[in-house]
């Protein structure tokens, strides 16, 4: 991955440690949103506006990918998938299995997409994006304000019955939310990237804690904030499902395997099995991503041949 600096491209690493070593994400930039009527920053919801640039191998990426899916949009927000193996331009496009070249700008990298929403850019050029193809520039690069965008502000073009962030329930999801985005969804990076060894235990152990917690709680309801499925769930899903592909042995998250987990290993699988969720997870972008892209860790690039994951294998969680 590499940053952009006043427009210019700049090749380096998304693992530079912060204070005492400690992996400090930076935040996202572009944090305007689509509302049903165009309130607010003036983007309304409309169909074939909007375009998601996306990578099936990122774990924030595929967020949206799933909600995109679940809430019927795939003909409403059209997506294009960045090739798995990045190179010293970062993300491009290409023809790829499973990718494609930009239809919207004919791009070919995709920190042209960020210079062609301003020209001075300074940041990390990351994906998700959400594009406006009307107004050409770059609505939104947070996944987590994505998919909130998704669940509510595209009613009148898909699935309204399903709402994954319901009012009841907003306070005990923001807070699993919290929880599960500092140690699962971050702190798997926080382990891998982590510049002293105390960094890197300190995010391990808290990892594990967590882990712990969520198998206990699973225990005792079907889903990480009660009995229907929400955002929370899916946040936690995209982090699941690389656990023992990537992030146990490639990123020394090693304690123990998500397979090893009797409730998180049984809810990981029923997520998978959600109509429409299978395909969103594409297990060879990830791993060829990951095992290739990062070659300081794998300096050869030789993408491992297993493990040997059934998600489709029976869950048993309808019983409970």
């Amino acid at each position: 991955m590499g940053s952009l600096i006043a427009g210019a491209w700049r090749n380096d690493r998304v693992g530079a440690a912060g204070p005492m070593g400690r992996f400090d994400r930076q935040p996202m930039t572009f944090r305007r949103s689509v509302t049903a009527d165009g309130s607010g920053d003036g983007f309304m919801a409309e169909p074939g506006r909007y375009h998601l640039y996306v990578s099936y191998a990122c774990p924030w990426a595929h967020r949206t990918l799933i909600v995109r899916t679940l809430k019927r949009l795939d003909d409403v927000v059209s997506v294009t998938a960045v090739d798995p193996l990045m190179g010293e331009d970062g993300w491009q496009f290409s023809d790829a299995d499973g990718c494609g070249p930009d239809p919207v700008g004919g791009f070919d990298h995709l920190h042209e997409v960020y210079t062609k929403a301003d020209p001075r850019f300074t940041g990390r050029v990351t994906v998700p994006v959400l594009w406006d193809k009307e107004r050409a520039t770059i609505v939104n690069n947070e996944s987590a304000d994505i998919i909130r965008m998704f669940n509510d502000a595209f009613n009148a073009f898909g699935d309204a019955a399903l709402d994954l962030y319901p009012k009841p329930m907003r306070q005990e999801i923001d807070r699993v939310n919290e929880r599960v985005y500092e140690t699962v969804n971050n702190g798997v990076y926080k382990a891998r990237f982590a510049g002293t060894r105390e960094a890197y235990e300190e995010a391990f152990d808290a990892l594990f804690e967590t882990f712990e917690a969520l198998e206990l709680s699973l225990s005792r309801q079907r889903y990480l904030a009660g009995e229907r499925i929400t955002e929370a769930d899916w946040r936690l899903f995209t982090t699941l499902v690389r656990f023992d592909a990537v992030y146990h042995g490639h990123f020394k998250c090693n304690k123990r395997r998500l397979i090893d987990y009797a409730n998180l290993w049984a809810y990981a699988r029923e997520l998978y099995q959600v109509p429409g969720v299978a395909d969103t997870v594409d297990m060879d972008h990830i791993k060829r991503h990951y095992y290739w892209s990062h070659d300081s860790i794998n300096p050869t690039r030789i993408v491992p041949k297993g493990p040997e994951i059934d998600f489709t294998a029976p869950h048993g969680r309808d019983r409970r």
